[in-house]
Order: structure tokens, then C-alpha cells, then sequence
């Protein structure tokens, strides 16, 4: 189960934050399949720990021997043995940490996986209403916060309450009467543990969220950079970011003294219970009820649990910051389980969802059927209604109207990215690893050689399939004219690649997919109109042989398709060949005529 979280002052509708049990859940899960390894490595940490214990009792033998007067050699024994007990504890220690700091990493490496998977499969309207800067705090600070407190944290707080209960059990076998005067320090520790608790998970979580915003206010600063000289909107962005970063620091420094606060607390409970053992090995010693090496063996044992104590107790600290950050990527490995409520209609308590089942079924019929389709962006913003169409197998559709008719959105859906609100889908199952491919306006290109990016869409593909895609969509010549070849680096720190060259690199990914059905939403928008020619044929040849549905960002693409889909406010107004939509002097022909009127020479049949 999840929670909304919390709005950001940006606007943003952040993604949701699991509840305190869901993401305990969800954390006995991703260590179910490693239980030996947890078992063992715990195993081993007592075993160190037991054999720890046994330096104190060895101290307090010393002190009889020399209480009493003994001779020298009587001490050779209890020396030689805490040697062999440091060299024994320091082995099984290592070997202990060792096997949970493995647990920890596998458990952590698990959980980022199944983060990313879940990321990569969200509906991309739900992350855009969250914001860029929401998923980027989650995905890089809460994952570096968990990941310390696997890599530190849990070892150390897994020998720590080894240690207090183990040592705890020694002080009662010396004397019953020690445990209870020890145990006078644990109401003060566990009163300052809950007013800890009852105050950091909250304040922890709302620095996580002001952090996000934070970044979320950098991020779009920086990325509307040149619109924000253009309008003269220095000043206030910059307001705004530090006004975001006084917040941030504000509940920083709310976190800095409720940490103080709880060190003082704990200097009291160690002081009381340090005071009340000394107090009791004094009678007892009085009394004759024990030696003055067994006082000793206590009040060393009491002194011995101020590290793990205080450890333990300062842990909770990274465990309640660990704990804010596990339970927001818990919660949006849970969102993409979660089921896409009704338009209007969302389930109380829960953030916006992922999906309803897409059917993916060949048929001989039709290549893609998208019946009754509905979708809206949230309440009252529906973008979509009751969209019905069907494209028979090879036939190009292309999808043209309006900004904002709802172009993009159906094309997400026919592709798989976008789940409906409504209604269903059914696509072609496919013989390959990829049915559907979308190529967007917005191409990404990889970090590697020129030869590594295209294999992301077939990696088994030998240097002459990658030749044949590139020709394909003509950009063999290029690619072979770079100064390595395929083996150039490109993307980031690499050779920069203009936007129609970006674009030709997407299209021959897409050949290289061989999808049974190819969705390119106004991909060849990017390269102005000076590329526009050469990606139109690319993409053209791209999708010879394959169905495909193309959100048109130029009419030449609708001229060269076999069939015309128009959309007007989220409704499908026109269907048919460009030849006769143009004629029919209807929406499409007032397209084509806005259009074609702004260029010297219009295209034409």
C-alpha cells in the first residue's frame, strides 16, 4: 500500500511514498531469496560476540589475582587468553560483517533493479505531473542514502543488538542484581529512542520532498535557461530556487538539532545506569555477595554497552533517513502494480496508477485495434474519448490535427507507453523481442561507440546488419565518415550528433528491432526544415514492409500515407485517403490548405 506524498510547492503531483508497513513488506521480500546467507552471517556475529564477552570476565579474574596477592605466573593463563579471545572475535567479526555487508549489497542491488524496471514502465503523463526532479532525488539521493546504510549501517546495527542482549544476559549470570541496576538506563533510552522516532521519520521524509523540489526548480531553470533570458526572468528564478534551497537548509538544520537533542538524552541514561551498577558492585562487594573482580567483570560489561548503545541508537538516525528513502522507491515499485482506476475516479488513498492490461495478440485481421479508448491526464482533463481505429497489417496511418488533440497521447497508447483510462488495445504479438518500437521526436543518444548504441536494439546484430540499418535509412555514409567509424564514441563526452543524425540513428534502431508495428510520434520534427527531406525518406524506408502509425508533424507524411486519421479534441473527425479528405472540404482539408498556403511550393499528389 502507498500514500500520496506530499505536493511540492512547485505543483507538482509527486509520486507516492509506501507506508511504514507496505515498505517493511516489500523489504522481507527482497531478502526472502538470500535467507541462508542472513541466517548465517548472523549466526557467525554471535558466535563473535559470545566470545567477546569473555574479556571481561577474564579483566575481573586479573583483579582477584592481584587483590589477593597472587604470584605473577597466575596471570600467564588469563593474558594468554584474551589474546587467543581478541584473535578469535576479530576473525569471526570480519567474517560475519562480511557475509552481511554481501546480503546488504545483493538485497540493494535487487531493490535498484526492480526501481528502475518499475521507473521505465510508468505511464509517462504520471511522470510528467510529478516532475523531473522528483524521480531524479529519488532515483539518485534516497538510493545513495539507502545504499550507505547497507553498506555501514546494517552490519554495525546487526552487531550492536547482538552485543546489548548477549552482554545484557553476562551482567545477569554475574548477578541478577547488576542487570537490574543496569536496566534503570533503559527507560530514559527508550523514551529518547520514541521521541526521536515520533519526530525524524516526519522531518526525514519532508527533507527528501523539499529536496526534490529543489532539484525540480533547478532542473527547470536550467533547462529553460535561454526562455528565461529571453523574458528577463533572472531574478525571479533565482528567488525561486533560493527560496526552494532556504527550505531545504531550514529542515537540515531542524535534523542537526533533534540529533543534538538526542545525544544529550543519551549521555543521561548513561550516566544513571553507569552510576546504579557501580552503586550495587559496591554493596554486593560489602556484603561479601561477590569478589571485587566480578564488580569489576560488571561495571566493565555496563561500560562495554555505552558502543553498542549508542551506536544502535545513533543508527536509528540513518535508519529513519535510510527508512524516508526505501519507502519512496518502494513507492513507485508499487505504482506500476497498482491498477488505473476509472477517469475521474481515483482510488482514495492512493497516488494516480499505472495500467490497465494491454492484449498483445496477432490476428489475422487487423495489425492494431484500439476499441473504445478512452484517457485523461487526471479529473477533469480528459484527452481522449472513446477512440475507435484499426490498422489492417503493412498500411501506414497517419495521425494529424491540432496541438492538443490528443495525437501524441493515442500514439503512447498504440505503443504501449501510455496505458488507457479506458478501453482496450490489442497489438500484434510479434516473432521478435520487440512487436511495437516508438521513435519520438526526442532521441536519445547512448554514451558508447556508435556501434554499441545501435546493438541496444539487437544485440546479437553482426557490423554488417548494423551497416545494412544504417543504410537503410541513409545514414551509412555518415557513420562511416566519422573519425572511428561505428566505433566512435557518441552522446555524452563523445562526438556530438546534430539532431537529423540523432533521429537517422533511432530509425535504424527501429530496423534493427523489426517491429511488427512501428509508432513514430513527429519524429522527424527535430531536424528543422532543412533535414526534414532526408528524414522523411528515412523514416519512409524505415517503415517499408511493416505497419505503422505516424503522428504527422509535416502533411508530406500524410500525403505518402495510405490512410488519414484526423483527430479534434480528443475525437477521431475524419478517416480516409488524402486525396479525398483534401477534397472533401472538410477538417483535413482546412489543414492541408493552412498548411500548404504557408509555403512557396506546396507539395501535392
Amino acid at each position: 500500500m502507498t500514500t500520496p506524498s506530499p505536493t511540492a510547492d512547485t505543483g507538482a503531483e509527486l509520486l507516492p511514498i509506501a507506508t511504514p508497513a507496505r515498505t517493511r513488506a516489500a523489504l522481507r521480500t527482497l531478502i526472502r531469496p538470500d535467507r541462508g546467507l542472513a541466517l548465517t552471517g548472523i549466526g557467525i556475529l554471535v558466535a563473535a560476540t559470545a566470545v567477546g564477552l569473555l574479556v571481561q570476565p577474564l579483566l575481573g579474574r586479573i583483579v582477584d589475582i592481584v587483590a589477593d596477592g597472587r604470584p605473577a605466573g597466575d596471570l600467564t593463563l588469563p593474558v594468554v587468553l584474551l589474546v587467543a579471545v581478541a584473535v578469535v572475535q576479530g576473525l569471526t567479526t570480519t567474517l560475519g560483517l562480511t557475509r552481511i555487508a554481501r546480503l546488504g549489497e545483493t538485497v540493494l542491488a535487487r531493490l535498484r533493479e526492480r526501481f528502475v524496471e518499475r521507473a521505465l514502465n510508468l505511464p509517462a503523463d504520471r511522470l510528467e505531473r510529478a516532475g523531473a526532479g522528483d524521480l531524479t532525488a529519488r532515483v539518485t539521493g534516497d538510493v545513495a542514502r539507502v545504499a550507505e546504510a547497507v553498506r555501514s549501517a546494517l552490519p554495525e546495527m546487526a552487531r550492536s543488538v547482538l552485543a546489548i542482549l548477549l552482554t545484557l544476559g553476562a551482567l545477569a549470570l554475574l548477578d541478577v542484581r547488576f542487570l537490574l541496576a543496569a536496566l534503570l538506563a533503559v527507560p530514559v533510552q527508550l523514551l529518547t529512542a520514541r521521541w526521536y522516532v515520533r519526530r525524524a521519520l516526519t522531518l526525514y521524509a519532508d527533507q527528501r520532498v523539499a529536496n526534490g523540489a529543489q532539484q525540480q526548480q533547478l532542473l527547470e531553470t536550467i533547462g529553460g535557461a535561454v526562455t528565461v533570458r529571453g523574458h528577463r526572468l533572472e531574478e525571479q528564478h533565482t528567488e525561486r530556487s533560493a527560496g526552494r534551497s532556504r527550505k531545504a537548509v531550514d529542515l537540515t538544520m531542524r535534523s542537526v538539532n533533534l540529533v543534538l537533542g538526542f545525544y544529550g538524552r543519551l549521555h543521561i541514561a548513561e550516566y544513571i545506569g553507569l552510576a546504579a551498577v557501580l552503586i550495587a558492585g559496591f554493596w554486593l562487594v560489602r556484603d561479601g555477595a561477590v569478589s571485587i573482580g566480578t564488580a569489576t567483570a560488571a561495571a566493565l560489561y555496563f561500560h562495554s554497552l555505552f558502543g553498542p548503545v549508542n551506536a544502535a541508537l545513533v543508527l536509528l538516525d540513518d535508519a529513519q533517513s535510510a527508512a524516508a528513502g526505501l519507502a519512496r522507491l518502494v513507492g513507485v515499485t508499487d505504482l506500476a502494480e497498482q491498477p488505473e482506476p476509472e477517469a475521474g475516479k481515483p482510488a482514495a488513498g492512493k497516488a494516480a496508477p499505472a495500467s490497465v492490461p494491454r492484449q498483445r495478440i496477432a490476428s489475422p485481421e487487423a495489425a492494431v485495434t484500439v476499441h473504445a479508448v478512452s484517457h485523461a491526464y487526471g479529473p477533469g482533463r480528459p484527452v481522449l474519448h472513446e477512440v475507435s481505429l484499426t490498422l489492417e497489417p503493412g498500411e501506414h496511418v497517419a495521425l494529424v490535427g491540432t496541438s492538443g488533440a490528443g495525437k501524441s497521447t493515442l500514439a503512447r497508447i498504440v505503443a504501449g507507453v501510455q496505458q488507457p483510462t479506458s478501453g482496450t488495445v490489442t497489438a500484434p504479438a510479434g516473432t521478435g523481442e520487440h512487436p511495437v518500437v516508438l521513435v519520438t521526436q526526442e532521441v536519445h543518444v547512448f554514451t558508447g561507440t556508435l556501434a554499441e548504441d545501435l546493438r541496444l536494439a539487437r544485440p546479437d546484430a553482426t557490423d554488417a546488419d548494423l551497416r545494412t540499418a544504417l543504410a537503410t535509412v541513409h545514414a551509412l555514409d555518415w557513420a562511416e565518415a566519422l573519425p572511428d567509424g561505428l566505433a566512435t564514441v557518441v552522446g555524452e563526452g563523445g562526438h556530438r550528433l546534430d539532431p537529423a543524425r540523432a533521429q537517422q540513428l533511432a530509425l535504424a534502431r527501429l530496423v534493427l528491432a523489426d517491429p511488427a508495428l512501428a509508432v513514430l510520434d513527429e519524429a522527424t520534427a527535430e531536424a528543422g526544415s532543412a533535414g526534414a527531406r532526408v528524414l522523411e525518406r528515412s523514416a519512409e524506408a524505415a517503415l517499408d514492409g511493416r505497419t505503422a502509425l505516424v503522428v504527422a508533424h509535416r502533411l508530406t507524411q500524410a500525403v505518402a500515407a495510405d490512410r488519414v486519421v484526423v483527430l479534434e479534441a480528443g475525437r477521431v473527425v475524419e478517416s480516409g485517403p488524402h486525396d479525398e479528405l483534401r477534397d472533401a472540404d472538410g477538417p483535413y482539408a482546412a489543414l492541408w490548405r493552412a498548411w500548404s498556403g504557408s509555403r512557396t511550393a506546396a507539395p501535392h499528389p
